[in-house]
């Protein structure tokens, strides 16, 4: 069995080095899709919530590539933020909450002004209701922050996903 272990490792080992797999980022920084998703301009989002949108995609998009430059793509996005109650007590007031936070977004080509990637992405959080009416509205506001971020990596993640198959093959 011992003798048996080494046979199987090396055509395995062959197999995943020809599957075709390759790193999304690799070349870090100076890599085709770092600078693809450097040259994307975020629009701006209307409301708080997409104030931390912006942001976080800003934050995101900006460390990719070197920026700087004329930008190639403009990115659109539509926020729907809602909250809903779940649980109640028995005194009818809400003891849960549901923070849901939708963004429907567009990667549009800005020079030829077509819409290259319509997408949507999404994210919700629990919030429990307390009896201090400040620390509900800042646990609201804490999830509506860790949501931007959780959507805004959607969001990078799928553009990226989008630059990486536009390259060139490498020869």
């Amino acid at each position: 069995m011992r003798h048996a272990l080494p046979g199987l490792i090396v055509p395995l080992a062959l197999a995943l080095a020809g599957c075709g797999l390759k790193p999304l980022y690799a070349g870090g920084g100076a890599s085709p899709v770092a600078a693809t998703l450097g040259s994307v301009d975020v629009a701006p989002i209307q409301g708080r919530s997409g104030w931390l949108m912006a942001n976080a995609l800003r934050d995101r998009l900006g460390a990719m590539g070197q920026g700087g430059g004329a930008a190639r793509y403009r990115l659109t996005v539509r926020l729907d933020d809602d909250i809903v109650g779940l649980g109640t007590r028995s005194d009818d007031s809400v003891a849960r909450e549901r923070r849901t936070l939708r963004a429907r977004y567009q990667l549009i080509d800005a020079a030829q002004g077509t819409v290259v990637v319509d997408a949507t992405a999404g994210s919700d959080a629990g919030i429990d209701v307390v009896g201090s009416e400040y620390a509900t509205i800042a646990a609201e506001s804490t999830a509506l922050e860790r949501l931007s971020e959780t959507v805004a990596d959607q969001i990078v993640a799928r553009l990226a996903l989008y630059a990486r198959r536009t390259q060139p093959p490498a020869p």
